[in-house]
């Protein structure tokens, strides 16, 4: 898709900003910081994510992860966003739009992940109000889905306040930190957004 640069060779055309955020596409220049972050947070983002590879906070993970992601946009399967503080620049966090369909359905499914010192601040609502017109506007989708396990206060408080309806249950939906974990699922569409 033509909204974007490869992640590694430049800044995103794509970068919603509001709230006092920026989110934008990874940069290869992001590593340091995103390693720290990752790196710090690590007992705190285990129990909600897969598990990560051996690989994962080196430089040439990171590298790998940036030719995904531009193969990604480019076929335009899934968008990858690095939430920034926009006062002093500091990573917080990140959301990714995956698993893009378009045709009939013209819905995506939305993760996100917060280091451990920004977390409990309101920064993941935030950067959610910033990115969904982005979703529903330029990239012209009618549903944005999004799953979490349920015992995840947090994730389910960001949905609801974000406008998300919860829809159901996965049983058994995704192997998190090497378990195949049951999942609330939620869904958004375009005409029920409060942007």
């Amino acid at each position: 898709m033509a909204l974007f640069r490869m992640p590694s060779s430049g800044p995103a055309a794509l970068a919603p900003r509001g709230n006092g955020l920026l989110l934008r596409a990874p940069q290869m220049g992001d590593f340091p910081q995103w390693a720290q972050l990752r790196e710090q947070s690590r007992a705190f983002l285990t129990p909600w994510e897969p598990i990560w590879p051996s690989d994962d906070l080196t430089r040439s993970g990171f590298r790998r992860r940036l030719r995904r992601y531009a193969e990604d946009i480019a076929g335009d399967r899934a968008y990858p966003f690095i939430v920034f503080r926009e006062a002093d620049g500091e990573m917080i966090g990140g959301v990714t739009l995956a698993n893009v369909r378009r045709g009939i359905v013209q819905a995506g499914t939305i993760g996100y992940w917060i280091g451990q010192p920004h977390a409990r601040r309101g920064y993941m609502t935030a950067a959610l109000r910033v990115l969904l017109p982005t979703l529903f506007g330029e990239l012209n989708l009618h549903r944005v889905e999004a799953a979490c396990i349920p015992t995840n206060a947090a994730s389910i408080r960001v949905l609801e306040k974000c406008g998300f309806t919860r829809e159901g249950m996965a049983r058994r939906y995704l192997c998190i930190n090497g378990v195949w974990q049951d999942h609330l699922l939620f869904g958004l569409l375009h005409e029920d957004f409060r942007g």
